[in-house]
Order: structure tokens, then sequence, then C-alpha cells
């Protein structure tokens, strides 16, 4: 028997408002209020707001807790100060990938972790494994809720909501503020390619700083535009692009691997992985021909003989035609390179691209 969705604590407020709900990760979730293309515009030309409580948050406290947060995750833990925010990895003892997430440092003694929906349980049971008794691991997805609001309006409109500046925050650092009285931690962080700060906000508190932002201009968006905005900034997506069978290397993601700071799980594989190179890369590219390649889709070659595969394809509404990611083999990651992709029987050429096919202007 299936078990029932799961709810945020602003499910009703979506059905309220229209939202059409769709189950995603186990949760019945907002894929859409206004249509996919609104919300994406408003994103990009103005400030939207997202409920990402289905999220995990996962807390590490205690003396050793810098131990084992090196211990599981890829990246250098020891580089971050108070405030700061870092994305990671997880990573098998194979080097596959257990999960991408944002790590926040709030103590010296204290680590919250933001991992996706769908892997908050296998997270757990992964990092306990780890973890052991070297520190306190807790599970606090259910006393906070997680607001996101991005677009280029989006510090403008928090800044007039609480109680000391955002514009000085720096990309990937935190500030614990007051947004219409509620204590909020307000990090700028995201994954729209836009301006974005997302708020840990006390979940009985959600409804009320949520109206407030709503009231203050920001449109709410679903999962469907977030979807698309991602895409276009290149951001990979955990179960499409990456995965326990991809490695942070061939996603293009070997930047978050720090092999030079100790152990960690999965830092012998990873290594092997450096020493003997790629046999595939995560490519970008853009649809030239017509049609729109999903993921699913074949990457063939010459001779029509599968040799990878599309991880994520679709519109990309800012810039225009279709684009998408795609897993080929080194051989055939060349910039500008044609690709011969299979959708559904039908063939579509595209042309490799390379870094996000969006980037933000900041104002002058």
């Amino acid at each position: 028997m299936s078990q029932p969705l799961r709810r945020t604590p602003l499910f009703e407020t979506h059905r309220k408002l229209g939202a059409r709900m769709v189950p995603f990760a186990g949760w019945d979730m907002p894929l859409q209020y206004d249509g996919i293309l609104v919300e994406h515009e408003v994103v990009r030309k103005r400030a939207g707001i997202f409920d990402v409580s289905h999220m995990g948050r996962l807390d590490f406290t205690g003396a050793q807790a810098l131990t084992a947060i090196q211990r599981v995750f890829t990246n250098d833990a020891s580089r971050l100060e108070i405030g700061g925010a870092q994305y990671t990895m997880m990573c098998h003892s194979h080097g596959g990938i257990v999960d991408d997430c944002i790590l926040y440092k709030l103590a010296d003694d204290h680590y919250r972790v933001v991992v996706n929906a769908s892997n908050v349980d296998k997270d757990l049971t992964f990092l306990r494994q780890h973890v052991g008794s070297t520190c306190q691991l807790q599970d606090r997805s259910g006393e906070f809720s997680l607001l996101a609001v991005a677009g280029p309006k989006a510090c403008t409109l928090l800044e007039s909501l609480s109680d000391a500046p955002l514009r000085d925050v720096p990309g990937f650092m935190s500030r614990q503020v007051a947004m219409s009285g509620v204590p909020v931690l307000a990090a700028r962080t995201g994954y729209t390619g836009e301006d974005s700060f997302e708020l840990f906000v006390p979940a009985a508190d959600s409804l009320s700083v949520w109206q407030a932002i709503t009231a203050a201009g920001a449109r709410p968006v679903g999962l469907g535009a977030r979807d698309t905005l991602r895409m276009e900034a290149r951001l990979t997506l955990y179960g499409n692009d990456i995965d326990a069978t991809t490695n942070p290397y061939e996603a293009g993601l070997g930047w978050t691997v720090k092999l030079e700071k100790g152990d960690f799980v999965g830092r012998e594989a990873l290594r092997r992985v450096v020493q003997h190179g790629l046999t595939r890369k995560l490519v970008g590219f853009r649809v030239s021909s017509r049609g729109i390649a999903r993921a699913g889709a074949d990457v063939i070659d010459e001779e029509g003989a599968v040799v990878g595969r599309v991880t994520s394809g679709g519109p990309g509404p800012t810039v225009g035609g279709a684009i998408g990611m795609a897993y080929v083999p080194v051989s055939m990651a060349k910039l500008e390179e044609p690709l011969r992709l299979l959708q559904r029987g039908k063939e579509l050429i595209a042309k490799q691209v390379n870094g996000p096919f969006y980037r933000r202007q900041d104002p002058a």
C-alpha cells in the first residue's frame, strides 16, 4: 500500500492560490500557479518565491562536528567561516554520488546541511553509518520551512521586511535577521541563476513570512519553473544529471572534491578517477534542428549506435530554443561539435556549448 503524500506547512496556501499540485519525491507540491512560462519570466525580471520545504535539513552539532563533516563530504569545510555556505557532495566508497548538498556553518560546533527531498532517508542512513558517535546528527526538517526568493528585485524586496541589511551579504554567506518580526536565517544561495536568498523560517511562522513576502511583491513560483530556471543556469539535478552511477568529475563538479584535505568516504575511488582519466563527460547542448530533446533521449554516433544519454532537456524560455545536458564519451565532448540525439525515434541535431546557457546581468 502506497504511503500518503507529505505536505509542507504551506500546503493549504498553495491550494487556495489555485496551484496545480503534483507528487514529487513523496510530497504534494505546487507544479505551477499561473503557468510555467509566466513564473519563469517573473524570476528572471522581478522576484518569485518558492516553497522548498520538502528539502531535508540536517544538523551536525558538538565539539567534533567538523571532524564528522570532513569525513562524509568531499569539499573542505575547514575553509568555512561562521555564516558561510559551501556546495559539496557525499559520495559512496566507489565514487558515485550519494547526494549534492549545501553545507552551512552556523557556529564552530554547529553545521547544517540541506539535502534533496528524495534522498533524506537514504542520506540519514549513510551519514549515521559514517558519523557514528563523532557528533550529534539531527533531522530538523520538520522544525523549519525553507523559502527561496529569487530574481533581480529579491534583495530589495526582502530588505524592506528585514531588521538588518541584506545587500552586503556576499554570495554563499548567511545572516540571522528578523523578517516581519520572525527570526530568519537568510542565506544568499539558490538554484535559479538569479540573485537569491534561501530563508530558514520556523515552521509555525512560515505562513506569516510567506504572506509578508508576497504582499511586498514576490509572486509564487512552482517546481515547473524552478526546473526550467535551473536548466538555463546549467545546474545539475540529482536523479537526472547526477546519481550513484556518476562521479563528480564526469559531471563537471570536480571542483567540489578536495582530495588533499585528508581521508573521506570515496576519496580513494575519486583519486583513481583523476589518475586514470574520464571515459565520459556531462556536456551542455543547444538543439539546432526542430524539436526538443528530453531526459532519456539517446546520443548516437555516426553509425547510429547509442553512445550516451540526455539527462535534462527542454525549452529555454529566456535563452530561446531547446537546451539540455547529456553524458557523452570524452572523445565526443568538444565545444561546438554536433551531437546526434534520438528522441522517440526522431533524430535531432544539437551543438555543444560551454558554461551556463543563461548568465544574469548584475546591475551597474
